[in-house]
C-alpha cells in the first residue's frame, strides 16, 4: 500500500461532527462552519503563483482542516488534514 493510500484510509476513519461532514471539500468559496477556529497561515508556490493556506480546527470534534485560497483554481478550498492530538 502506498503512503497516499494509507493516508486516505486514515482520513476515512475520522469521526466528524455533522457540521464538518457537511463541508464541501476541494471547492473554492465553499463555506466552513461556525465552530472552526482559525489557526496559522502559510504560503505555497503553485503553478499560478503563491497561494495562502489557513489552518483551522473544529472546536466540537477536533477535526483539522486547511483552506487554500487560490483564486485561479476552483478545486482548491477545504481539505481534511486529520485530528488534533487528544490531551491526557
Amino acid at each position: 500500500m502506498t503512503q497516499d493510500n494509507e493516508r486516505a484510509s486514515e482520513l476515512k476513519k475520522i469521526e466528524m461532527c455533522d457540521a464538518c461532514a457537511g463541508i464541501q471539500r476541494n471547492w473554492r468559496k465553499a463555506p466552513g462552519h461556525v465552530e472552526l477556529v482559525q489557526g496559522s497561515n502559510y504560503t505555497r508556490e503553485r503553478e499560478s503563483g503563491i497561494v495562502k493556506i489557513t489552518r483551522y480546527v473544529c472546536e466540537r470534534c477536533g477535526t483539522n482542516w486547511e483552506y487554500e485560497n487560490d483564486k485561479t483554481n476552483m478545486h482548491a478550498g477545504w481539505s481534511l488534514t486529520g485530528r488534533r492530538p487528544t490531551k491526557y
